[in-house]
């Protein structure tokens, strides 16, 4: 529990750190830097102290990377201008909790008490409350009835990834071995970078395609003091936050540890007031109350 705590965390700051270095060099760039960060700073300690490519469980850690940071991303990143940040955040951390313990139930046997399951739901409910758009304060952007398959595709990335890494950390102890957080982030992360570099790769050839030819001129470059906020970002959310996230996996339960890092939106609202100086809304601070309270009885119950 206190890796998913951690996780929680290291989360929050990676999604201000992420703001801040898409605004400085651009999303594209942001992304794919992030992730190549982060596969080399967790490959240097995986080959060298770690499990590197090896281990009973790397496959379906492969096939983690693939669903949760792979697909399931890019259905997030198709959803957001579709439903808003909100609403997407809203149906992918919601919905990836249940998804996970169901599928976790279904395939491999994992069953959580009344009270778990409990305390899990008082956290989403937190985050609900917190989250939903109302009449007051409505979405940002026209609602697409397509917006919501997106994010149900986000959701269930994140929630069956989940599943998968426990499948990992399932194969692995019944061959007699052991996997580090850092090493199982490290061969996550390889599915998933595969999939986006791949995906932008493609989008980028696209946009060329369909650039008109007279356009010969090329964007400012950002100065060099912009892009450290890409390693920022890499180290609080791909590199160690991952590895904790990994790390509660291989020893909880994915629908204990999940609606705790559902918690992840709420916990950035300190942040950005510390950071940013973005006040909170009340609702948001109730909200909070209630997740982090959930939170706090789920890892008690434990």
């Amino acid at each position: 529990m206190v890796g998913a705590f951690l996780t929680t965390i290291l989360f929050s700051l990676s999604a201000i750190f992420a703001n801040r270095s898409i605004r400085a060099v651009g999303a594209v760039p942001a992304n794919v830097g992030r992730l190549l960060v982060a596969a080399l700073t967790l490959g240097v300690y995986a080959h060298l102290w770690g499990g590197g490519w090896g281990g009973a469980g790397f496959n379906w850690l492969l096939w983690s990377g693939v669903v949760g940071m792979g697909l399931g991303d890019l259905a997030l990143f198709a959803a957001l201008p579709l439903l808003g940040s909100r609403l997407t955040v809203l149906m992918t951390q919601c919905l990836a909790a249940p998804i996970a313990a169901l599928a976790e139930y279904l395939w491999l046997g994992t069953v959580l008490t009344s009270v778990q399951l409990l305390w899990g739901g008082v956290i989403l409910l937190g985050v609900m409350g917190a989250l939903m758009p109302s009449r007051s304060d409505p979405p940002k952007v026209k609602i697409r009835p397509l917006g919501f398959l997106w994010g149900l595709g986000s959701a269930a990335g994140q929630g069956l990834g989940a599943v998968l890494s426990r499948k990992a950390s399932q194969v692995a102890t019944t061959a007699g071995e052991s996997i580090d957080g850092i090493t199982g982030a490290y061969q996550r992360i390889l599915g998933g970078l595969v999939i986006t570099l791949t995906f932008f790769a493609i989008l980028a050839l696209i946009r060329r395609l369909r650039a008109s030819s007279t356009e010969t001129g090329l964007a400012p470059r950002p100065p060099w003091r912009a892009y450290l906020w890409i390693p920022a970002n890499a180290l609080s959310g791909a590199v160690i936050g991952v590895s904790c996230y990994q790390w509660a996996l291989f020893t909880t339960p994915s629908g204990l540890v999940m609606p705790i890092v559902a918690a992840t939106p709420l916990v950035i609202v300190p942040f950005s007031y510390w950071l940013e100086g973005e006040r909170p809304s009340r609702r948001s601070l109730v909200g909070g109350a209630v997740a982090v309270a959930g939170a706090v009885a789920l890892a008690w119950v434990r």
